[in-house]
């Protein structure tokens, strides 16, 4: 695994990206970054830990959005007589696991930086 620093919101961190994974990795943190900057620019709210989770919950919705229209197209092209699906498909075992790890390693890179005011 290669250790690559990046920066959140102006600050350093030092991140674990797997073989070939990097420019991923990257594109992740520019996304990440870019949400929690939009939040903190928009001046309500200051502490990192409540910029973070309003972050993760807009970008998983972004998913979940993502996902319903996926839903909603493989429906239009179902048979007729099939019904549609009712919501979107729940998030499959890796995606937990992937998304239970980023929550970790936000939590550890937080620290005490994520103290509530």
């Amino acid at each position: 695994m290669k250790q690559i620093e990046v920066k959140i919101m102006g600050q350093a961190y030092l991140l674990g990206a797997p073989e070939g994974g990097e420019s991923r990795l990257q594109a992740a943190v520019q996304r990440v970054d870019a949400a929690m900057c939009k939040i903190r620019d928009g001046g309500k709210i200051k502490a990192r830990d409540r910029i973070a989770v309003l972050a993760a919950l807009n970008m998983a919705y972004e998913l979940t959005d993502d996902r319903a229209a996926e839903t909603e197209g493989a429906a239009s092209a179902a048979p007729s007589g099939e019904p549609a699906a009712a919501q979107p498909p729940a998030l499959s075992v890796a995606e937990q696991a992937t998304l239970g790890a980023l929550l970790t390693r936000l939590d550890k890179a937080l620290g005490d930086d994520g103290r509530l005011l």
